[in-house]
């Protein structure tokens, strides 16, 4: 059933990305209006976010997304941390003590833009939505009786209304700007790096899990196995420019110093990333909303930008249903900004620091005490299932709806 226009009822959603599309389907297949705007002339098609956690396969099961998705990615029984001198086995953490907790034991690596493309399908065939590419919003404002957004597209600028604004737009969110809303935190000095190859390490290093964490003092790094190619995430000085990260040498050194191989490697895709831990004061302002990075964000160790957005989108679409359809009072969008708040700066962002710390440190005692801790979680099966299903995002959903 489609609602009456008339109704207030109408939302805009800024960002076309993972978040901002769940947002969509979850309240156009309710009935409710939903005009959608993306600046891009089309979704984007990247490799910066690639993992689905087991809390968010249960999430998007409830949409009927999954088996398409699954079939396009990897699924990942355990996660490992190694050693980077020999690549020894530090620990490793099976998805399998999650069978009681989750339809779905494992991480599943599939890149995002596969999620973006079977959501705008849907949404694409629904007559109470519009998805306007193109559209870049430069600023938002409310009144008592809705929001509006100026709209630019080719050139041409025009003010949109409607009744709720949800901002999905990323860490440079036009519309959190334009609210005056901090987004507080801080940069880490250095950057990561991210280089793709179809070399298959697989082959050389026994029994290596497509998602590992490799621990060394110097230069860490992140191993994870998408479909088809190899992720390989170090970290990179601030004082090292963009254009000698990129160049063809360093590429290669960085790549060669991880594993000796006779010839060059083949890589597909170099990106650079300037990491963050922010999140915003509020995530509701009145009529409007944040969501995904425009609310929060993180590094990206662990996986939880994407994870935690889509959260935000489930747990914000059931409130403002409540609230469109059955006439609930407003303020249970208040208890989404303080749940999902308490969520980023409890939660995903202690999770994603803690990755990055065990990773680099280089004190041999600290970290030797560290590694060891580790190692004796993942051989204690009540530790293990803890440091899982936090590492899965499972404890925060729970934690979540502990915040009234």
């Amino acid at each position: 059933m489609i609602l009456s226009a008339s109704n207030k009822n109408k939302v805009a959603i800024i960002g076309a990305g993972p978040v901002g599309l769940s947002l969509a389907y979850l309240l156009a297949k309710e009935g409710v209006f939903v005009d959608l705007f993306e600046s891009n002339d089309d979704l984007s098609i990247d490799l910066r976010a690639s993992t689905f956690h087991p809390s968010t396969l249960d999430l998007l099961d409830t949409l009927g997304v999954n088996e398409e998705l699954i079939a396009q990615g990897n699924i990942v029984p355990a996660i490992h941390f190694r050693d980077r001198k020999d690549f020894s086995l530090i620990a490793e953490f099976d998805f399998s003590a999650l069978s009681a907790d989750t339809k779905f034991p494992y991480r599943l690596q599939c890149e995002q833009w596969k999620l973006t493309k079977i959501l705008r399908a849907r949404l694409e065939a629904m007559e109470n939505v519009n998805l306007h590419f193109s559209s870049r919003v430069e600023n938002a404002g409310q009144t008592e009786a809705g929001i509006f957004i100026d709209v630019v597209n080719q050139d041409e600028s025009r003010i949109f209304q409607a009744d709720w604004l949800i901002a999905c737009d990323g860490v440079g969110s036009a519309v959190r700007k334009s609210l005056n809303i901090d987004y507080e935190g801080f940069f880490f000095p250095e950057k990561f790096f991210s280089i793709s190859t179809p070399f298959e390490y697989a082959d050389h290093i026994q029994n290596l899990s497509h998602v590992t964490y490799i621990a060394d003092p110097s230069e860490w790094c992140l191993m994870l196995r998408a479909p088809d190619l190899w992720r390989i995430m170090f970290p990179v000085p601030p004082e090292e420019s963009d254009e000698e990260t990129k160049s063809d040498r360093a590429v290669q050194k960085r790549l060669q110093g991880l594993m000796h191989y006779s010839s060059d490697y083949e890589v597909k895709h170099k990106t650079i990333y300037r990491v963050q831990h922010r999140v915003a004061s509020t995530y509701r302002l009145g009529r409007v909303l944040l969501a995904g990075d425009a609310a929060h964000a993180n590094n990206p160790l662990g996986g939880m930008g994407l994870n935690s957005g889509v959260h935000d989108a489930f747990n914000l679409a059931d409130k403002l249903l409540q609230v469109i359809l059955h006439g609930a009072s407003d303020e249970l969008l208040d208890q989404y900004s303080r749940q999902r708040r308490y969520v980023s700066m409890e939660h995903v962002n202690s999770q994603a620091a803690q990755n990055k710390e065990l990773l680099e440190s280089n004190e041999r005692s600290v970290r030797q005490a560290k590694l060891d801790d580790l190692r004796r979680r993942a051989e204690d099966p009540k530790l293990a299932r803890e440091y899982i299903l936090k590492a899965s995002l499972i404890t925060s959903l729970k934690s979540a709806q502990e915040v009234q």
